[in-house]
């Protein structure tokens, strides 16, 4: 573990990748809907560039012969690549604190109420926004009450609720992404119903005029582009949901993890550590 002597191991001011770009820092794991935004649509400029300024293919085709779908459904896939890559920078910064140890390594020092503040120093030595780390505010709000609960069972409680309240945080960071995976394959339906309305519209049309062969088969490339459309539209619509939805589940995964390590090292460092001295106990007891 790193030694809270090395000043300002952590920095969320400085280290916050949306705080560096100056936009506002989301809390913990939780990004910046506009900035993220932003990087999306700039992500999908840069895509049709370089679509432009490759040769026609069937796969640049999908992308701009399709009407406007596909640039909505490119529109949302990349943002919600801006909204995984962002989370996954800040929980490895998140991740670092599990390695930071901001008790004293020596055996005669006990956590108790006469030293909670000795720790909160301790933890200010290490980042410079105890509030903005999960494991450290969890600590943080633990330990402020210490010297109102005055017991271990109770700091331990207070630790689980906490750790109750992050998880609920961390499902709630994903509701925006939730939202546009199960939004980009219904564009893709849409795309479908459009394709197919082309199709049957052009084939009516092929039908009504009658015509030699050669105008029927000169009519039917409308079908067919029309088919094009409805396919390739869904197509494109239900890999982009596919690989959001992939990312996403190991994101959470290793973020469900990292919550586990938090309640694991809070358990060792301050439960396992904390002792309420017996002129302590006196005080809450006539309190």
């Amino acid at each position: 573990m790193n030694n809270t002597n090395d000043p300002q191991v952590l920095s969320w001011r400085r280290q916050d990748i949306e705080q560096r770009l100056c936009f506002r820092g989301g809390r913990f794991t939780k990004v910046n809907n506009l900035f993220c935004g932003l990087c999306g649509f700039a992500g999908v400029v840069l895509l049709y560039l370089v679509l432009s300024l490759i040769p026609r293919s069937q796969v640049t085709a999908m992308f701009t012969e399709r009407g406007l779908t596909p640039y909505f459904i490119c529109f949302l896939a990349m943002w919600s690549s801006v909204i995984l890559i962002v989370k996954r920078l800040k929980l490895g910064m998140q991740q670092k604190t599990i390695a930071i140890a901001i008790l004293p390594e020596t055996e005669d020092f006990t956590l108790s109420v006469s030293t909670v503040d000795q720790l909160f120093e301790r933890i200010g030595m290490v980042v410079d926004s105890p509030s903005h780390f999960v494991l450290f505010r969890r600590i943080h709000i633990a330990l402020s009450n210490l010297r109102n609960l005055g017991r271990v069972t109770d700091v331990d409680a207070m630790l689980k609720s906490q750790a109750e309240h992050d998880e609920s945080t961390m499902e709630t960071s994903y509701s925006i992404i939730r939202g546009f995976v199960w939004a980009i394959p219904v564009l893709g339906f849409i795309g479908t119903v459009i394709g197919l309305s082309q199709a049957i519209g052009g084939f009516g049309e092929v039908v009504g005029n009658g015509g030699d062969i050669n105008d029927i088969t000169s009519s039917l490339s409308v079908v067919t582009a029309g088919l094009s459309t409805a396919f390739e539209t869904t197509l494109l619509a239900l890999v982009f949901a596919l690989i959001i939805q992939l990312a996403m589940t190991f994101l959470k995964k290793s973020e469900e993890e990292f919550l586990d390590d938090c309640e694991e090292y809070c358990q060792k460092h301050i439960v396992n550590r904390l002792r309420i001295m017996p002129f302590e106990q006196e005080v809450h007891e006539s309190a």
